[in-house]
């Protein structure tokens, strides 16, 4: 395991003295190399110095490399404009690091550090590289919403050492104790985000440059997910009188946010928003505490991993050539980008998962989990399996069929650049559906 960590050290300098393209590539070879450490079981293995990957942990770090490489690939224009570019790559490294540390960390203690550490880079993308004026108060946002309650989390993890006299995954056992169960959790429903604690996402995507809103989906809200599955061992006893009020948060908050999404002008905010609808699920599908929902939490967090960040690069593709964001604008690409419109077809079916996505594979998994939780949340489920087909199809034709916006003087078509970007995005997202059988290893 240290040997990506010095990889990825010594890239550190390269991002002053190499090619902007170069790093890139090195960030392929990573994941390429990763890639060949596949952990074939739940059990943990590659350990040394604190850290191991099992199954959970081996996806989630491949699909770090692997969206933090296309983030590079997205962000061109940074490298054209010379807009910093050096930097850039240096926080995406170090992001990069520290997301590697949390999803491979064996010690709780460790885990929260470098899971509190990933927040400041992620701020400076937002803050330095973002578009509006209106970044600073995102970037506050963000900030505090996660500082809010990451003290209750620290506090409660050195009472967990007093406790198991360790902080070693392998040691947490069970503790009966609401307070605790709030303390601990309420970092990861935050970053998850639940519905009621969402109100910072849209808004540090819609201020994020691409790359920010990449990574924000991408791996950003897979920390929660995460936390909450590595750590709802400690909370089985509790969980089994409280877990139900935070599944019916989920579900009825999923149903709302999916009505919001409907009435969005914006194609960041909508697919931010449904993002929120989609985590949604997966809050629901962990809290369940039973196999189909661990497996189809991890399922659905890879297929929305992909799925989302593909839609941010396709909002952003839009963006640098309309120069907005606004649905009432981007009308008729269809006429000017007819490649670019198969796309957007093909991740909006994505997005309300139609076969043969993975994002299908999840929902199914999830769906099941939930109904043998509860046959009343079959009522919100199916309202927001709909919903989401709503939204994802409004999406697709608000901004593709129609007559395309006169003041579009100039315009350019996709480059091999993007098409391979959105590829990189769409082929493991349809893909992995072929070797589904892996992601149900893990428990």
């Amino acid at each position: 395991m240290m040997k990506f960590i010095f990889f990825m050290i010594f890239m550190m300098p390269l991002c002053f003295f190499s090619n902007f393209w170069m790093i890139q590539f090195y960030f392929f070879i990573l994941s390429l190399l990763f890639f060949f450490n596949f952990s074939f079981s739940y059990l943990f293995m590659n350990i040394s110095y604190m850290l191991g990957v099992d199954l959970l942990s081996f996806t989630l770090i491949l699909l770090s490399f692997w969206i933090c490489s296309l983030m590079i690939l997205a962000s061109e224009s940074i490298f054209k404009k010379n807009n910093y570019y050096e930097l850039f790559l240096m926080v995406m490294l170090f992001l990069m690091l520290s997301l590697y540390m949390t999803f491979s960390s064996l010690n709780l203690f460790m885990f929260y550090l470098f899971f509190e550490m990933s927040l400041i880079p992620t701020l400076i993308l937002i803050i330095g590289w973002g578009y509006q004026p209106e970044r600073i108060e995102a970037g506050v946002y963000l900030m505090f919403y996660t500082l809010m309650v990451s003290l209750p989390m620290m506090i409660t993890i050195f009472y967990c050492y007093e406790i198991f006299f360790s902080l070693s995954f392998y040691f947490l056992s069970n503790l009966n104790n609401l307070m605790m169960y709030v303390c601990m959790n309420f970092v990861f429903f935050i970053k998850l985000p639940m519905f009621f604690l969402h109100l910072w996402l849209p808004k540090a995507h819609v201020e994020a440059p691409v790359a920010g809103s990449m990574i924000l989906a991408g791996i950003m809200l897979k920390l929660g997910g995460y936390g909450l599955m590595r750590l709802m061992k400690m909370f089985v006893e509790i969980g089994l009188k409280v877990n139900i009020a935070f599944i019916i948060i989920s579900l009825v908050g999923g149903v709302f946010v999916s009505l919001i999404c409907i009435r969005q002008s914006d194609m960041k905010s909508l697919i931010a928003y449904s993002s929120v609808a989609h985590m949604g699920l997966v809050l629901g599908g962990i809290m369940s505490m039973n196999l189909w929902g661990m497996c189809g939490a991890l399922v659905m967090m890879l297929a929305h991993g992909l799925c989302s960040s593909g839609l941010f690069c396709l909002a952003n593709i839009s963006y640098e050539r309309v120069a907005s964001r606004s649905l009432y604008l981007n009308k008729g690409l269809m006429n000017i980008m007819p490649n670019m419109s198969l796309y957007w077809f093909l991740f909006s079916c994505c997005n309300m998962a139609a076969p043969p996505s993975l994002n299908l594979m999840g929902e199914i998994m999830l769906i099941n989990s939930l109904v043998g939780f509860s046959n009343m949340s079959m009522l919100m489920l199916s309202l927001m399996s709909f919903f989401s087909a709503v939204y994802s199809l409004f999406l697709y034709s608000y901004s593709q069929h129609g007559t395309f916006y006169s003041g579009l003087y100039s315009f350019y078509s996709g480059l091999v650049r993007e098409y391979l970007l959105l590829f990189l995005h769409l082929f493991p997202l349809n893909l992995l559906v072929l070797k589904s059988e892996y992601f149900s290893l893990w428990i």
